[in-house]
């Protein structure tokens, strides 16, 4: 897929994605299996995947089967055709027309519209619709008004966004957005069935309610066991889908969805934490890692009703540089990560990571400053820290909180005790500020600095940390009106590795196990957004 730009008469520019749509491409030669069933493993069940409240990365892949946005995006990432087939931008770039084609239908066989958007961002943005993804559109897409409608302050019909026609939506912005159209491949700006939700509430996610215009449609669910999709005929490009059945299963013991993908009962399964190099000899070609947009980290919580040691950011300091990174991706993760001491992962579009103190040192040197920070903090054997780390339940999340308590008890005399929690549970703990530490791993929701670095703003809906800083808030402002942020971005990374409201601690990479006879995997996509309409299964 191509992407044309073109200078009409009153010079707006007009992007036209043309050809056909990026679909399943089987290779010369190759002979398509009989059995076009996908099945692959998750490790937790997701709280929702409704669009308007999906906030998990795994509810964000089952919600691309299922709906389908604006843009859609190929194996390398970028942009392709979905429901529109190209845009208009006006020459302040503060204006985006979607041309939406006239062959999308939902599942039921009604058509897709514009205004089934505008009901959709409309929706996800209205305080009553309480999504934990609100923020998304009322802090990073830029569209006029959404602040207000987020806050409570204006009604969510005066959202600047608008159907002309049933095949027209256009989006008026606040501010040129450098990446707006990049955050319409995101769930939460897929269209949503206004009549289904109205007639069934909470429930019209249920096999038995479900409306979509994705390329599957929902037929089974079982909580936290397996979730069944199968192909949808009406969907417009069904006739390049090769995929029929997608079949999600919930094992959340790694070793467990390794043994049933060794006896080929999963096409995609999670490496069992540690296992990679390994495994990699003894399956070269099925065992892969790539780079992905991820970081891994933990909250401190800096609330005010936070633990008294945490409120000092000397004892945030020392937690930081008190452990060893490197035992982490070299000794339990083997898989090519890299130790991180700033947020933003290195994979990211047009950004470069700062280097700070941390980085640049020893871990003797790293010890050595924690135990001082302590000392001066007044911290000791005579006043030692309890502290306890939150995580959701998984044997690698296990292993890790493991070896970094260890490590800060070793290093500096810290008495740490894990917990771990059921996905669904943690979720709700973590935003409700009920932990001292907790896990968290960040995917970005487009490939662009800003999608990391807004989680630091007082403001973001997943600030778990409750870290307030004004002259970061502000930084941040800036760079959403500069021409080139990037310089506002390491001073704000700078800034937060300072006063450590949070531990980095490792920039993912997507690692997995794949059967040899599974096509189409986007390998190339940091993000790792993958569609199984674009998978092939061969002999």
């Amino acid at each position: 897929m191509k992407i044309k730009t073109t200078l009409m008469a009153s010079t707006a520019a007009l992007l036209v994605l043309s050809g056909a749509a990026f679909a399943a491409s089987p290779m010369a030669g190759e002979t398509l299996a009989a059995d076009q069933t996908f099945t692959y493993q998750d490790i937790d069940e997701s709280p929702s995947i409704d669009p308007g409240m999906v906030e998990d990365v795994s509810g964000s892949a089952v919600d691309r089967n299922l709906f389908e946005g604006l843009m859609n995006q190929d194996a390398d990432g970028n942009l392709i055709p979905g429901v529109a087939t190209g845009y208009d931008i006006s020459d302040d770039k503060m204006t985006y027309t979607f041309h939406l084609r006239d062959n999308a239908v939902w599942s039921n066989g009604d058509p897709v519209t514009a205004g089934d958007f505008v009901y959709a961002w409309r929706r996800a943005a209205d305080p009553a619709t309480a999504s934990p993804y609100a923020w998304f559109v009322t802090d990073i897409t830029g569209i006029v008004g959404a602040g207000a409608v987020g806050s409570g302050d204006a009604a969510p019909e005066t959202l600047g966004v608008e159907a002309v026609d049933d095949h027209t939506l256009v989006v008026h912005l606040e501010r040129p957005v450098p990446y707006f159209v990049q955050t319409v491949t995101h769930a939460t700006m897929f269209p949503v069935p206004q009549a289904t939700i109205e007639a069934h509430g909470a429930e019209w996610t249920r096999p038995e309610n479900i409306v979509g215009n994705g390329a599957y449609v929902l037929t089974e669910h079982v909580p936290q066991e397996r979730m069944v999709m199968e192909r949808n005929t009406s969907y417009w490009n069904d006739s390049a889908t090769v995929i029929n059945k997608v079949v999600r299963l919930i094992i959340n013991d790694e070793t467990q969805g390794f043994t049933r993908w060794q006896a080929g009962e999963l096409d995609l399964a999670i490496v069992p934490t540690g296992q990679y190099l390994s495994l990699k000899e003894q399956y070269p070609a099925e065992i892969y890692s790539n780079p992905r947009l991820c970081t891994y980290y933990y909250n401190f919580n800096v609330r005010a009703d936070g633990p008294a040691w945490a409120q000092d950011v000397r004892v945030r300091q020392a937690l930081n540089l008190g452990f060893d990174r490197s035992v982490i991706t070299e000794g339990i993760l083997q898989a090519g990560q890299i130790p991180a001491y700033t947020f933003t992962p290195p994979t990211t579009a047009g950004f470069t990571v700062p280097v700070v103190e941390a980085a640049a040192m020893t871990q003797e040197e790293r010890t050595a400053k924690a135990k001082a920070l302590l000392e001066e903090a007044g911290y000791g054997s005579d006043n030692p820290i309890s502290l306890e780390v939150l995580y959701n339940t998984s044997e690698g999340h296990k292993s890790i909180a493991i070896a970094i308590s260890q490590m800060w008890k070793e290093n500096l005399g810290i008495e740490a005790t894990i917990n771990n929690m059921e996905w669904g549970t943690f979720l709700e703990a973590r935003g409700a500020g009920q932990f001292e530490i907790s896990r968290a791993g960040w995917c970005g929701d487009y490939n662009e600095a800003s999608t990391f670095l807004d989680l630091y703003n007082s403001t973001s809906g997943y600030n778990d940390s409750g870290y307030n800083s004004a002259e970061v808030d502000a930084l941040l402002a800036e760079a959403k009106t500069a021409e080139d942020p990037q310089p506002l971005y390491t001073q704000v990374e700078t800034i937060a590795a300072a006063d450590a409201p949070i531990i980095p601690i490792y920039f993912y990479t997507s690692v997995g196990a794949r059967q040899a006879t599974l096509k189409g995997w986007p390998d190339n996509n940091v993000e790792n957004n993958w569609y199984a309409r674009d998978l092939y299964k061969v002999e």
